[in-house]
């Protein structure tokens, strides 16, 4: 897939209303322009610019109260924007309602008819839109097929397990082809076990149909399986766009870092030592190294993910840091332990080497990374 680029991941109107559409036509499948959402007085969503492209799985990450549900139903016609532009294929669709947009969304409680089966819960829209039987025969079977459900249509919903009633809800989202599929956590009500399982099923899904998916989620694992490009929002405000490995390896603030994935985040002045390095005092007489970035700022901050940081020898330029093992659990692929620094300081180590003897609680231990693994941040905007 062609990854859409844009600057500041934004469009800005500059041309005239045809001009624009065009040039939106060609850029995004879906683009919402400077939108703004308030509610009883209350901004929701500031200034909101955003890029979906044709057959993309985009995910809009958060915490709760963040904007992305408010988001989601913008694009889906269910909320109305106080101002901006939503187009869809370089069309304005702000105006159209949600039953005139190509669009279809798939929620949390799968919203099933009980007193249907399989069958009639995925035919239903299409025999309201009076579909002719021949059609609607053809394309529940092929939407069946799809979410692997074949064998159960003549089932009800209170015969199904949690992950076939989720197919059925998009197989009845998928029968009626839309241009993009609106997903608002739609696995948060399931157990872990089986929302691994669906998390895999629907990108398989969304692979094999070419759908466009724009998902819903707080929960960053979630995001980081299944999507092509991230949203990460904070506020109302997008902090960053990107696929999940960039927003891994190069978060672009502080927030980022620490929302996508596990983190250290150590902060202090820094100081160029040479070699393209900076030196950053971190306190109690404590200094890492990191790479060195454009500008210095008063105050540093620095990323190391856990499984960066060693409890050997690293041979190459390193930050090195004395401390105490103060809690140990071990996690299947690797060992967690919390080694306290300092009164202020404590890092998480994700270790999966095997060796003689783990250390034990209490034990003192010498943290070492490479320099080259620190990850310059500011505390809210992009990386200096």
């Amino acid at each position: 897939m062609n990854e859409l680029r844009a600057p500041d991941n934004s469009i800005r109107q500059t041309t005239s209303s045809d001009e624009a559409e065009s040039l939106n036509a060609d850029f995004g499948h879906i683009i919402l322009e400077r939108i703004g959402k308030t509610y009883d007085g209350v901004e929701v969503l500031p200034d909101l610019d955003l890029a979906i492209s044709r057959g993309e799985f985009f995910v809009l990450l958060g915490p709760s109260g963040c904007g992305k549900t408010t988001t989601l139903r913008i694009i889906a016609g269910l909320e109305a924007p106080t101002r901006g532009r939503t187009l869809l294929d370089g069309k304005d669709v702000t105006q159209t309602p949600s039953s005139k947009r190509n669009v279809n969304m798939v929620f949390q409680s799968h919203a099933l008819f009980p007193h249907l089966t399989v069958w009639g819960n995925v035919a239903f829209g299409l025999q309201v839109k009076k579909v002719s039987s021949s059609d609607i025969e053809r394309r529940v079977s092929e939407a069946l097929h799809t979410v692997r459900l074949h064998g159960v249509d003549d089932r009800r919903p209170a015969e199904l397990s949690g992950g076939q009633q989720q197919r059925v809800a998009l197989a009845r989202a998928l029968v009626n082809r839309p241009a993009a599929l609106l997903l608002d956590e739609p696995l948060g009500a399931l157990d872990l076990a089986l929302r691994r399982e669906m998390q895999r099923e629907l990108k398989d899904i969304q692979v094999r149909t070419g759908t466009t998916f724009v998902y819903v989620t707080h929960d960053q694992e979630e995001a980081m399986v299944m999507a092509d490009r991230v949203a990460v929002m904070r506020g109302g405000l997008l902090e960053q766009v990107g696929t999940p490995r960039e927003l891994y390896d190069a978060p672009a603030s502080t927030f980022v870092a620490g929302f996508v994935g596990a983190s250290n985040i150590l902060a202090g002045p820094a100081t160029p030592v040479g070699e393209g390095l900076v030196s950053v005092a971190i306190g109690d007489g404590h200094n890492i190294l990191a790479p060195a970035p454009q500008t210095i700022r008063d105050l540093t901050h620095v990323l190391v993910r856990p499984e960066r940081v060693s409890l050997e020898p690293v041979n190459a330029p390193a930050s090195k840091l004395p401390g105490t093992v103060t809690q140990k659990t071990f996690l299947g692929q690797f060992m967690e332990y919390r080694v306290r620094v300092s009164d202020s300081v404590e890092l998480v180590v994700h270790d999966a080497g095997v060796r003689d003897g783990d250390p034990d609680l209490g034990e003192r231990v010498e943290l070492q990374w490479r320099a080259a693994d620190g990850v310059l941040l500011n505390e809210t905007g992009s990386a200096p």
